[in-house]
Protein backbone atom coordinates (compact mmCIF):
# COMPACT_ATOMS: atom_id res chain seq x y z
CA UNK A 1 0.00 0.00 0.00
CA UNK A 2 1.24 3.16 -0.77
CA UNK A 3 2.60 5.00 2.50
CA UNK A 4 1.23 8.44 0.89
CA UNK A 5 -2.39 7.07 1.27
CA UNK A 6 -2.48 6.42 4.60
CA UNK A 7 -4.54 8.26 6.56
CA UNK A 8 -2.02 9.23 9.42
CA UNK A 9 -3.53 12.38 10.61
CA UNK A 10 -6.27 9.83 12.78
CA UNK A 11 -3.04 8.35 14.29
CA UNK A 12 -3.09 10.46 17.30
CA UNK A 13 -6.85 9.78 17.69
CA UNK A 14 -6.32 6.04 17.94
CA UNK A 15 -3.67 6.47 20.48
CA UNK A 16 -5.89 8.37 22.39
CA UNK A 17 -8.35 5.61 21.90
CA UNK A 18 -5.68 3.25 23.56
CA UNK A 19 -4.53 5.54 25.78
CA UNK A 20 -7.84 5.56 27.39
CA UNK A 21 -8.23 1.43 27.66
CA UNK A 22 -4.71 1.36 29.36
CA UNK A 23 -6.01 4.20 31.89
CA UNK A 24 -9.00 1.99 32.01
CA UNK A 25 -6.90 -1.18 32.65
CA UNK A 26 -4.73 0.57 35.58
CA UNK A 27 -7.93 1.58 37.34
CA UNK A 28 -9.10 -2.69 37.38
CA UNK A 29 -5.81 -2.57 38.55
CA UNK A 30 -6.63 -0.64 41.76
CA UNK A 31 -10.23 -2.06 42.18
CA UNK A 32 -8.72 -5.74 42.01
CA UNK A 33 -5.60 -4.65 44.05
CA UNK A 34 -3.08 -6.54 41.69
CA UNK A 35 -0.75 -3.48 41.65
CA UNK A 36 2.27 -5.96 42.86
CA UNK A 37 0.80 -9.05 41.30
CA UNK A 38 3.73 -8.79 39.12
CA UNK A 39 6.40 -7.91 41.55
CA UNK A 40 9.41 -7.46 38.38
CA UNK A 41 9.41 -5.15 35.77
CA UNK A 42 9.36 -5.88 33.12
CA UNK A 43 8.95 -9.50 33.50
CA UNK A 44 6.41 -11.47 36.02
CA UNK A 45 7.68 -13.30 38.55
CA UNK A 46 10.58 -13.66 35.87
CA UNK A 47 8.65 -14.59 33.16
CA UNK A 48 7.27 -13.18 30.25
CA UNK A 49 3.82 -14.90 30.60
CA UNK A 50 0.41 -14.47 33.53
CA UNK A 51 -0.34 -17.98 34.48
CA UNK A 52 1.80 -18.15 37.19
CA UNK A 53 0.81 -21.11 39.97
CA UNK A 54 0.92 -20.16 44.08
CA UNK A 55 4.03 -22.43 43.85
CA UNK A 56 5.58 -20.56 41.16
CA UNK A 57 4.90 -17.70 43.10
CA UNK A 58 5.87 -18.80 46.64
CA UNK A 59 9.44 -19.92 44.85
CA UNK A 60 10.01 -16.96 43.02
CA UNK A 61 9.89 -15.05 46.33
CA UNK A 62 12.03 -17.36 48.05
CA UNK A 63 14.86 -17.10 45.06
CA UNK A 64 14.14 -13.17 45.69
CA UNK A 65 14.25 -12.13 49.79
CA UNK A 66 14.94 -8.83 48.93
CA UNK A 67 11.98 -8.08 47.18
CA UNK A 68 9.22 -7.47 49.86
CA UNK A 69 4.72 -7.82 49.22
CA UNK A 70 3.46 -4.85 51.13
CA UNK A 71 0.21 -7.60 51.97
CA UNK A 72 2.61 -10.01 54.11
CA UNK A 73 5.54 -12.54 52.76
CA UNK A 74 2.49 -14.89 51.98
CA UNK A 75 0.52 -13.08 50.06
CA UNK A 76 -0.69 -14.96 46.46
CA UNK A 77 -2.25 -13.58 43.48
CA UNK A 78 -5.18 -15.19 41.24
CA UNK A 79 -4.60 -15.80 37.82
CA UNK A 80 -6.78 -12.90 36.59
CA UNK A 81 -5.08 -10.36 39.02
CA UNK A 82 -1.81 -11.26 36.98
CA UNK A 83 -3.71 -11.23 33.99
CA UNK A 84 -4.91 -7.30 34.66
CA UNK A 85 -1.15 -6.42 35.48
CA UNK A 86 0.29 -8.48 32.57
CA UNK A 87 -2.34 -6.80 30.00
CA UNK A 88 -1.31 -3.37 31.13
CA UNK A 89 2.41 -4.01 30.20
CA UNK A 90 1.23 -5.31 26.35
CA UNK A 91 -0.68 -3.02 25.84
CA UNK A 92 1.89 0.34 27.01
CA UNK A 93 4.47 -1.73 26.24
CA UNK A 94 4.04 -3.51 23.13
CA UNK A 95 0.68 -1.40 21.39
CA UNK A 96 1.10 2.40 22.64
CA UNK A 97 5.17 2.70 22.86
CA UNK A 98 5.61 1.12 19.24
CA UNK A 99 2.98 3.30 17.84
CA UNK A 100 3.95 6.69 19.65
CA UNK A 101 7.46 6.18 18.08
CA UNK A 102 6.03 5.24 14.79
CA UNK A 103 3.88 8.69 15.07
CA UNK A 104 7.14 10.63 15.76
CA UNK A 105 9.31 9.25 12.43
CA UNK A 106 5.79 9.74 10.32
CA UNK A 107 5.65 13.47 11.89
CA UNK A 108 8.99 14.13 10.89
CA UNK A 109 9.03 12.59 7.48
CA UNK A 110 6.28 15.42 6.66
CA UNK A 111 7.94 18.15 8.59
CA UNK A 112 7.47 20.19 5.15
CA UNK A 113 3.72 20.11 4.95
CA UNK A 114 3.04 20.23 8.95
CA UNK A 115 3.77 22.93 11.54
CA UNK A 116 6.83 23.28 14.15
CA UNK A 117 3.89 22.96 16.51
CA UNK A 118 3.00 19.35 15.10
CA UNK A 119 6.31 18.06 15.28
CA UNK A 120 7.11 19.61 18.97
CA UNK A 121 4.44 17.24 19.83
CA UNK A 122 5.43 14.18 18.62
CA UNK A 123 8.32 14.47 20.46
CA UNK A 124 6.99 15.55 23.41
CA UNK A 125 4.21 12.86 23.32
CA UNK A 126 7.59 10.52 22.28
CA UNK A 127 9.35 11.68 25.42
CA UNK A 128 5.94 10.93 28.05
CA UNK A 129 5.73 8.00 26.59
CA UNK A 130 9.23 6.77 28.05
CA UNK A 131 8.33 8.79 30.81
CA UNK A 132 5.44 6.75 31.53
CA UNK A 133 7.24 3.25 31.23
CA UNK A 134 9.22 4.70 34.32
CA UNK A 135 6.99 5.80 36.36
CA UNK A 136 5.29 2.52 35.33
CA UNK A 137 9.01 0.99 36.71
CA UNK A 138 8.69 2.59 39.84
CA UNK A 139 4.99 2.64 40.85
CA UNK A 140 6.22 -1.19 40.67
CA UNK A 141 9.73 -1.07 42.20
CA UNK A 142 8.07 1.19 45.34
CA UNK A 143 5.03 -1.00 45.72
CA UNK A 144 2.70 1.06 44.79
CA UNK A 145 3.50 4.19 47.21
CA UNK A 146 0.39 6.73 46.97
CA UNK A 147 2.74 9.49 44.96
CA UNK A 148 4.12 6.93 42.30
CA UNK A 149 0.31 6.16 41.49
CA UNK A 150 -0.85 9.49 41.55
CA UNK A 151 2.26 10.63 39.39
CA UNK A 152 1.59 7.69 36.81
CA UNK A 153 -2.21 8.61 36.83
CA UNK A 154 -0.89 12.37 36.21
CA UNK A 155 1.70 11.50 33.39
CA UNK A 156 -1.19 9.27 31.42
CA UNK A 157 -3.05 12.65 31.72
CA UNK A 158 -0.18 14.96 30.44
CA UNK A 159 0.77 12.16 27.63
CA UNK A 160 -2.98 11.97 26.56
CA UNK A 161 -2.77 15.78 26.35
CA UNK A 162 -0.15 15.35 24.42
CA UNK A 163 -1.91 13.45 21.93
CA UNK A 164 -5.24 15.63 21.47
CA UNK A 165 -2.91 18.64 21.03
CA UNK A 166 -1.15 17.13 18.28
CA UNK A 167 -4.45 16.19 16.79
CA UNK A 168 -5.96 19.78 16.93
CA UNK A 169 -2.63 21.14 15.22
CA UNK A 170 -2.21 18.76 12.51
CA UNK A 171 -5.60 19.19 11.68
CA UNK A 172 -4.83 23.05 11.68
CA UNK A 173 -2.18 22.08 9.43
CA UNK A 174 -4.55 19.56 6.89
CA UNK A 175 -6.87 23.73 6.80
CA UNK A 176 -9.27 22.21 9.22
CA UNK A 177 -9.96 25.85 11.08
CA UNK A 178 -12.04 26.48 13.90
CA UNK A 179 -13.35 29.82 14.30
CA UNK A 180 -12.52 31.36 17.59
CA UNK A 181 -14.00 34.60 18.90
CA UNK A 182 -13.82 34.95 22.78
CA UNK A 183 -12.80 37.15 25.63
CA UNK A 184 -10.04 36.38 28.23
CA UNK A 185 -12.53 36.09 31.28
CA UNK A 186 -14.45 33.21 29.39
CA UNK A 187 -10.51 31.91 28.95
CA UNK A 188 -10.04 32.12 32.69
CA UNK A 189 -12.59 30.56 33.58
CA UNK A 190 -12.11 27.42 31.81
CA UNK A 191 -8.76 27.22 33.39
CA UNK A 192 -10.13 27.25 36.80
CA UNK A 193 -12.48 24.68 35.70
CA UNK A 194 -9.68 22.35 33.94
CA UNK A 195 -7.17 23.03 37.34
CA UNK A 196 -10.52 22.36 39.96
CA UNK A 197 -11.46 19.03 37.89
CA UNK A 198 -7.95 18.08 37.73
CA UNK A 199 -7.62 18.44 41.79
CA UNK A 200 -10.92 17.09 42.40
CA UNK A 201 -9.52 13.79 40.62
CA UNK A 202 -6.14 13.62 42.25
CA UNK A 203 -7.60 14.08 45.83
CA UNK A 204 -10.21 11.16 44.61
CA UNK A 205 -7.28 9.17 43.61
CA UNK A 206 -5.55 9.77 46.85
CA UNK A 207 -9.02 8.59 48.66
CA UNK A 208 -9.05 5.44 46.43
CA UNK A 209 -5.71 3.97 47.15
CA UNK A 210 -5.35 4.90 51.07
CA UNK A 211 -6.16 1.85 53.02
CA UNK A 212 -9.83 2.53 54.87
CA UNK A 213 -10.39 5.80 53.07
CA UNK A 214 -13.18 4.96 51.12
CA UNK A 215 -15.13 3.66 54.62
CA UNK A 216 -14.04 6.97 56.35
CA UNK A 217 -17.26 8.23 56.25
CA UNK A 218 -19.62 5.21 57.53
CA UNK A 219 -21.34 2.30 55.36
CA UNK A 220 -24.45 3.03 57.10
CA UNK A 221 -26.14 3.91 54.01
CA UNK A 222 -28.37 7.03 53.29
CA UNK A 223 -27.99 10.06 54.68
CA UNK A 224 -25.09 9.19 57.01
CA UNK A 225 -23.13 7.75 54.39
CA UNK A 226 -23.67 10.15 51.62
CA UNK A 227 -24.13 13.33 51.54
CA UNK A 228 -23.65 13.21 55.19
CA UNK A 229 -19.94 12.11 56.62
CA UNK A 230 -20.23 9.62 59.60
CA UNK A 231 -23.79 11.33 60.38
CA UNK A 232 -21.80 14.76 59.96
CA UNK A 233 -21.24 17.93 57.37
CA UNK A 234 -17.45 16.95 57.84
CA UNK A 235 -16.36 20.31 58.77
CA UNK A 236 -13.83 18.99 61.44
CA UNK A 237 -10.67 17.62 60.10
CA UNK A 238 -8.62 16.14 62.31
CA UNK A 239 -6.63 13.04 60.60
CA UNK A 240 -6.17 14.46 56.57
CA UNK A 241 -5.06 10.93 55.23
CA UNK A 242 -8.20 8.92 56.98
CA UNK A 243 -10.62 12.09 56.36
CA UNK A 244 -9.56 12.34 52.36
CA UNK A 245 -12.86 11.07 51.46
CA UNK A 246 -14.82 14.45 53.55
CA UNK A 247 -12.19 16.65 51.79
CA UNK A 248 -12.22 15.16 48.40
CA UNK A 249 -16.65 15.74 48.74
CA UNK A 250 -15.61 19.14 49.90
CA UNK A 251 -13.53 19.91 47.22
CA UNK A 252 -16.35 18.00 44.59
CA UNK A 253 -19.19 20.58 45.98
CA UNK A 254 -16.81 23.83 45.58
CA UNK A 255 -15.52 23.35 42.12
CA UNK A 256 -19.38 22.08 41.48
CA UNK A 257 -20.54 25.95 42.84
CA UNK A 258 -17.83 27.55 40.66
CA UNK A 259 -19.32 25.43 37.55
CA UNK A 260 -22.57 26.57 38.15
CA UNK A 261 -21.58 30.07 38.77
CA UNK A 262 -19.65 30.27 35.24
CA UNK A 263 -22.81 28.53 33.48
CA UNK A 264 -25.17 30.94 34.90
CA UNK A 265 -23.07 33.81 33.71
CA UNK A 266 -23.23 32.29 30.25
CA UNK A 267 -19.56 32.76 29.51
CA UNK A 268 -19.05 29.18 28.19
CA UNK A 269 -17.77 31.32 24.91
CA UNK A 270 -21.36 32.08 23.65
CA UNK A 271 -20.15 32.84 20.02
CA UNK A 272 -18.05 29.88 19.83
CA UNK A 273 -19.80 26.48 19.31
CA UNK A 274 -17.09 23.94 19.59
CA UNK A 275 -16.24 25.33 22.75
CA UNK A 276 -19.42 26.05 24.51
CA UNK A 277 -20.46 22.60 23.54
CA UNK A 278 -16.79 21.11 24.81
CA UNK A 279 -17.05 22.74 28.22
CA UNK A 280 -21.19 21.91 28.68
CA UNK A 281 -20.18 18.36 27.72
CA UNK A 282 -17.58 18.90 30.55
CA UNK A 283 -19.90 19.98 33.26
CA UNK A 284 -22.51 17.09 32.24
CA UNK A 285 -20.03 14.43 33.05
CA UNK A 286 -18.79 15.98 36.16
CA UNK A 287 -22.20 16.17 37.63
CA UNK A 288 -22.59 12.88 36.19
CA UNK A 289 -19.80 11.97 37.88
CA UNK A 290 -21.07 13.07 41.35
CA UNK A 291 -24.14 10.61 41.14
CA UNK A 292 -21.40 8.23 40.25
CA UNK A 293 -19.49 8.75 43.15
CA UNK A 294 -22.23 8.94 45.86
CA UNK A 295 -23.67 5.71 44.23
CA UNK A 296 -20.40 3.91 45.43
CA UNK A 297 -20.23 5.11 48.45
CA UNK A 298 -24.10 3.55 49.06
CA UNK A 299 -23.11 0.83 47.32
CA UNK A 300 -21.48 -1.05 50.54
CA UNK A 301 -23.19 -4.28 51.47
CA UNK A 302 -21.81 -6.58 54.56
CA UNK A 303 -21.80 -9.76 51.88
CA UNK A 304 -19.72 -7.90 48.56
CA UNK A 305 -18.34 -4.40 49.63
CA UNK A 306 -18.32 -1.82 47.18
CA UNK A 307 -19.30 -2.39 43.91
CA UNK A 308 -15.71 -1.77 42.64
CA UNK A 309 -16.56 -1.40 38.68
CA UNK A 310 -17.99 1.92 39.62
CA UNK A 311 -15.19 2.93 41.05
CA UNK A 312 -13.55 2.44 37.61
CA UNK A 313 -15.96 4.26 35.95
CA UNK A 314 -15.60 7.09 38.67
CA UNK A 315 -12.00 7.13 37.85
CA UNK A 316 -12.87 6.79 34.08
CA UNK A 317 -15.26 9.65 34.01
CA UNK A 318 -13.07 12.27 36.00
CA UNK A 319 -10.65 11.29 33.55
CA UNK A 320 -12.73 12.40 30.69
CA UNK A 321 -13.94 15.89 32.51
CA UNK A 322 -10.58 16.79 32.94
CA UNK A 323 -9.69 16.26 29.17
CA UNK A 324 -12.65 17.47 28.02
CA UNK A 325 -11.97 21.37 30.20
CA UNK A 326 -8.27 20.78 28.94
CA UNK A 327 -8.81 20.00 25.47
CA UNK A 328 -11.33 23.73 25.27
CA UNK A 329 -8.02 25.38 26.01
CA UNK A 330 -5.61 23.59 23.86
CA UNK A 331 -8.51 24.45 20.53
CA UNK A 332 -8.06 28.02 22.10
CA UNK A 333 -4.82 28.05 22.36
CA UNK A 334 -4.02 26.85 18.87
CA UNK A 335 -6.93 28.36 16.67
CA UNK A 336 -8.06 31.59 19.17
CA UNK A 337 -4.42 33.38 19.25
CA UNK A 338 -5.26 36.29 16.77
CA UNK A 339 -9.27 35.93 16.89
CA UNK A 340 -9.54 36.87 21.40
CA UNK A 341 -12.04 39.68 21.97
CA UNK A 342 -11.59 41.78 25.00
CA UNK A 343 -14.37 41.62 27.54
Amino acid sequence: MDSRKMQWHHLPMILIIITATVIAVGGTIRIYDAGESCPDWPLCFGTWGFDISEEEQGAWWSENPDEIDSRGADHRYTSFQIFTEWFHRLLAGSVLGPLVILQFFIVRRKRESLSTESYRLSALSLGLVIWQGFIGYLTVKWDNEHWSVALHLVSALIFTLSLIALHISWQRDLGKKIPITLGEKTTNRLTIATFGSLAVLLVGAFVSTTEGANEACGVSGFPDSWPLCSGTLGFVIQDVIIQSQAIHRWLVITVFVILIWFGKEERWASKDNCIQKIANFGGLTYFLNMILGAAYILSWTVESGFYEWLSVLHLLLASLTFLLFASTLIIINFHGNNNVEEE
